[in-house]
């Protein structure tokens, strides 16, 4: 008796144990699965087909991307340059073929040619100038986002029809991303399991000395680890921009920390000697699934970012534990291993089917709000202007009863495409969009068009793309009116200088072009230095600081935003609004604050919180299935010190 019972505590401490050592050596899958069944518990939209493979797409570029940071990780490396050579190998794609007539294949030969020299250079410099990873690769981001910038001159460079494809769909139904992340994994998998120079990785990543003496060329070996680290993020920058129909010198910006963060999620070690694709692939699904779900459940996209760090702590937390607790390390794995790999991976789909499943019965059944649902996909939330639209848009939602979903691009056109991707497969009744790229923005209207579901364009249009309505003012029309104010302001004689948006998008492009139609009215104005400075106040005031030491005797400024406009006044100090007289544009709160005070001269103001409130009005309106206009004007003002008591924005 004693015996038998000694039996089946054994026993069960034994399965205890398995279960234990099986979530351990698996920690990537198991939050996986969790995720999955908690999205489909909390969303009655995750669960559908289209939803899914949008987690597919949207998973694809930063997957592809984290395929090629593998490699350098598991050799205790690491490339913070895969984002930069990505925009880059997409810009040397379009620039060559649209602007210059390459035939398309060379130009996409160039393109993979352009991420094989950056990886060489970063391994050059790594395995040869003996400069820490962390340093050249940094040095290489900055020097690829440059070049895409140069090359561009700052704008999107549409993309060749034939190449645009990749973003398309097989058959009606399968994205082409979702089957080069397919592609791309199983040859990162192969690499790293079945070719000398995979096992020469583990080497180095286990133990760098021990593999120089063992006879492995180490130098040589980096050199490749880099170069097939640039293929991959030559691919994921050509996948990217075929979705967006365009080469965006801003394009995939802050990817290489989305993948290091797949890979580090998916079980691989920073100290390297481990790591496998299909880990790295599991971890771009994970941080796929987290940002579709929290945008189908109206998650802040400030706390999204929020989540996504806890995310990445925890699973650098679970690789701790594993190796405390001896788990099978992911290095390389036997027959017997891989056999019991594919069995939990089987395991677990069936596991993750039923229990989905069981969950979907929760929606079947439950009633929908009788509200309208629309949703609204900003370009950045990172910008006072963009606050203020979204919170005219929620003051009117709220009056009329709308359930209004606000998403935060984040100034990334990538990002955008995923958001209105997952508005166009939820259940929502219309779409705003405030797009972070006219052209870029395209694809994703069409599909929505597909869907029948009414879109309306904010602040910017939509190139390529049918909209029902354009609520804007006219960004070019204000650049004017800002450039025939500074001119009377000086009275048609004077130096100035111009502080530019970010380069590449839509406002700065439209808004410089009006600066100069504008100025050509008074020759005496003589604009002595143009600079970006990206929107930002900070920026301004760097950017404003450095003008001066050259051009000490400037006497007014025009700045493409109410931000970097008071960033300038900063840098001006006592000279503001007394020798030098300072334009800006958007006519934010803290803008005309400044035009009271008499630091800011004038403001172009937008009424931003009216282009919000007339947007919600036409959505619904147009779900609704009445007629709107296919173009509202929201006028531009130029509020100074006389008019901004009675102007509320």
């Amino acid at each position: 008796m004693a015996t038998d019972t000694l039996k089946s505590t054994s026993s069960a401490d034994s399965a205890t144990g398995g279960l234990r050592r099986l979530l351990l050596d698996n920690g990537a899958l198991t939050a996986l699965i969790v995720l999955v069944v908690a999205m489909s518990a909390l969303s009655g939209d995750f669960l559908t087909t289209d939803n899914l493979l949008n987690v597919g797409v949207q998973a694809a570029v930063t997957a592809v991307l984290a395929f090629g940071v593998t490699f350098v990780i598991v050799s205790a490396g690491i490339d913070l340059s895969v984002g930069s050579v990505a925009a880059l190998s997409a810009t040397v794609l379009a620039w060559s073929a649209t602007s210059h007539g390459v035939p398309v294949l060379i130009a996409v030969l160039l393109a993979v040619v352009t991420g094989i020299a950056a990886g060489l250079v970063n391994g050059f410099l790594i395995a040869y100038g003996k400069l820490p990873p962390f340093i050249a690769t940094l040095a290489m981001l900055s020097v690829a986002r440059g070049l895409s910038l140069v090359i561009s001159e700052g704008s999107p460079i549409a993309f060749p029809d034939s190449v645009s494809h990749l973003g398309d769909t097989l058959g009606g139904w399968l994205p082409v991303p979702v089957l080069v992340m397919v592609v791309m994994g199983l040859l990162a998998a192969f690499v790293l399991a079945r070719t000398y120079i995979g096992r020469s990785m583990y080497a180095i990543g286990g133990n760098e000395e021990a593999a120089r003496l063992s006879g492995l060329r180490v130098k040589k070996q980096k050199l490749a680890i880099y170069a097939l680290s640039g293929v991959f993020a030559a691919v994921a920058g050509v996948v990217l921009a075929a979705r967006l129909s365009s080469a965006q010198p801003q394009a995939a910006d802050g990817y290489e920390l989305d993948a290091i963060a797949a890979v580090v999620i998916g079980g691989a070690s920073l100290a390297g000697g481990t790591g496998k694709a299909s880990g790295t692939l599991i971890g771009a699904l994970i941080l796929a699934v987290l940002r579709n779900g929290l945008n189908l459940l109206n998650v802040s996209a400030f706390w999204q970012q929020v989540v996504i760090g806890v995310v990445i702590a925890l699973a650098v937390l679970l690789d701790t534990l594993r190796r405390k607790a001896g788990a099978t390390p992911v290095a390389g794995a036997s027959q017997g291993g891989k056999g019991r790999q594919a069995a939990t991976y089987g395991l677990a789909a069936v596991v993750t089917v039923a229990i989905v499943g069981a969950t979907s019965f929760l929606h079947n059944g439950s009633p929908s709000t009788a509200n309208p649902k629309v949703g609204l996909s900003l370009s950045t939330l990172n910008n006072p202007f963009f606050v203020q639209i979204r919170s005219g848009a929620q003051a009117e939602a709220k009056k009329l009863g709308v359930d209004l979903t606000v998403t935060d691009a984040q100034n990334d056109a990538s990002q955008q495409a995923n958001q209105l991707q997952n508005f166009t497969s939820s259940s929502l009744g219309a779409i705003i969009v405030n797009p972070v790229d006219s052209d870029a923005a395209s694809n994703s209207v069409k599909a929505a068009d597909q869907a029948q579901i009414p879109v309306i364009a904010v602040d910017r249009g939509v190139n390529k793309a049918s909209v029902d309505a354009l609520v804007a003012s006219d960004n070019v029309a204000g650049g004017e009116l800002a450039a025939k104010t500074i001119g009377e302001k000086l009275g048609g004689k004077g130096r100035i200088v111009i502080l530019q948006g970010q380069a590449g998008t839509s406002a700065a492009r439209e808004r410089a072009a009006g600066f100069a139609r504008g100025l050509k009215a008074y020759p005496g104005i003589q604009v002595v230095a143009q600079q970006p400075a990206d929107f930002d106040r900070t920026k301004g005031l760097d950017v404003m600081s450095n003008l001066l030491q050259a051009h000490p005797d400037v006497q007014g400024v025009i700045a493409a935003n109410d931000e970097m406009a008071l960033g300038a006044i900063k840098a001006l100090g006592s000279k503001a609004g007394t020798s030098v007289s300072v334009v800006g544009f958007d006519g934010t709160p803290d803008g005309l604050n400044a035009v009271k005070d008499g630091t800011l001269y004038a403001s172009v103001a937008q009424q931003p919180s009216q282009l919000g409130k007339i947007a919600v009005d036409n959505a619904l309106k147009a779900l609704e299935g009445k007629k709107v206009e296919q173009t509202i004007k929201v006028p531009v003002k130029v509020v100074t010190k006389e008019n901004v008591a009675g102007f509320t924005g």
